[in-house]
């Protein structure tokens, strides 16, 4: 495994034999857990019946990984399946493009199948790209966190299977943040937005699979009501689980998401990049830190660690974004010097990311000088995220983080009970 004290992290993805990107947080140990089997591990040997002697799609990246080897090979190897078509999401299909670039169609060496993108021209498989595909499988890593573009690609794609005719299978994988945290609004529908395309609160404690299931269930796409959906579980997975727990090796689902740290408090400084503060993109621990330009970094810290936010302290630190290829190419705040704070997670099961990401908008909004504080939101960037206008407007008035945390818990309790018929573990 690699070492990323450091924060330094090549990203190495040649060909799908040998697709796999590994990275293990030294600063959270996974506990060995051989009983954890995603769902791609069990396809073939307990659910044969859904692919053998099919032609198949696969709705895919590198983060599909089983054991030593990619889905595609595991499938490509068996005889009894054909791999005809394959799809990319953001990021492509290697999971090298950069955050929002599209991506353009190409073909896969290993099996010859097309590779179309679904992050370009078409956010979804057209009725051409599935004319030879019998059944269409998905499989990626998500994070958990409403503000992610493989949950739309994979509703999306619900869609063009339902209108196809064609059943659709997910290959589901453990909800990294664990299954139980809940936090943050219902995106209101007025913001819904390729990453935020449906009405979950921030963090909404599902697998992909489960959410599959809801976003059929509860209508979030019209015509999906005779969509022959099925969704191969994770063996082992309990919902108490946080990533570290589950003993799985950690492929970074994006490039900006490199180990299971970033995973943890990326549902807080994500709120960033609604902002013209830094995200962390242009460095090697995107996320992990964030900063603004006319900010102090110590007296940030001081405060932030003032507050006692469960599981994390707050490091002052400065840095300067530049252009990574593969990450960030073009970086808010090139060039520029910064200073901020770096996330350390203490203790990950007490961790609530999306209230400690309400109180770093807050901590850095009051921070800045009085004539700057008019430019710190993107109005539009800030309430997708969000998932209201609201949380921006408190922050302006100074209700504090406190109060505007405490008035999600109705958001919550309601999601809970929403949910409850589409769980599986």
């Amino acid at each position: 495994m690699v070492s990323v004290m450091s924060g330094r992290l090549i990203l190495s993805l040649i060909t799908f034999s040998c697709l796999l990107m590994s990275l293990d947080s030294t600063r959270i140990r996974a506990e060995t857990n051989p009983a954890i089997k995603v769902g791609a591990e069990v396809l073939l040997s307990d659910h044969r019946p859904l692919v053998e002697g099919k032609r198949v799609g696969i709705i895919t990246n590198h983060s599909a990984v089983v054991g030593e080897k990619h889905l595609i090979d595991v499938i490509h190897e068996d005889p009894d399946v054909e791999i005809v078509a394959l799809f990319g999401p953001e990021h492509g299909i290697r999971g090298t493009a950069d955050a929002g670039e599209a991506v353009e169609d190409s073909r896969d060496k290993l099996t010859g199948a097309p590779i179309y993108s679904l992050y370009g021209e078409t956010r979804r498989p057209t009725m051409e790209m599935l004319e030879n595909v019998d059944v269409l499988i998905f499989d990626m890593q998500d994070v958990g966190t409403r503000f992610y573009t493989y949950p739309a690609t994979m509703g999306r794609s619900m869609i063009s299977a339902a209108e196809g005719g064609i059943p659709f299978v997910v290959l589901d994988r453990p909800n990294p943040l664990g299954g139980k945290r809940i936090e943050g609004m219902i995106r209101e529908d007025r913001f819904q937005s390729g990453i935020g395309l449906y009405p979950t609160p921030v963090t909404h404690g599902m697998t992909v699979g489960e959410l599959a299931l809801m976003i059929r269930g509860e209508g979030w796409h019209d015509g999906l009501e005779g969509l022959d959906l099925h969704v191969v579980k994770a063996k082992g997975w309990r919902r108490a689980m946080l990533w570290p727990e589950t003993g799985l090796e950690w492929v970074p689902p994006s490039p900006n998401i490199p180990d299971v740290e970033t995973a943890l408090v990326y549902p807080g400084t994500c709120f960033f990049e609604g902002t013209t503060a830094s995200e962390g993109r242009g460095t090697y621990e995107p996320f992990i830190q964030v900063g603004a330009l006319r900010v102090d970094g110590e007296a940030l810290a001081v405060e932030l660690n003032r507050r006692a936010l469960p599981g994390l302290r707050f490091e002052p630190v400065a840095f300067t974004p530049e252009s990574i290829p593969g990450m960030s190419r073009e970086p808010k705040l090139l060039g520029e010097k910064i200073e901020g704070v770096r996330l350390v997670v203490s203790d990950a099961g007490a961790l609530d990311p999306v209230a400690a990401g309400i109180h770093l908008l807050d901590v850095f909004y009051a921070a800045l000088p009085e004539e700057h504080r008019g430019d710190f939101f993107h109005e539009r960037g800030m309430a997708i995220r969000a998932g209201n206008a609201e949380t921006q407007k408190r922050i302006e008035a100074g209700e504090g983080a406190a109060a505007i945390v405490a008035d999600w818990a109705e958001d919550v309790e309601r999601f809970s009970r929403q949910r409850e018929s589409y769980l599986l573990y």
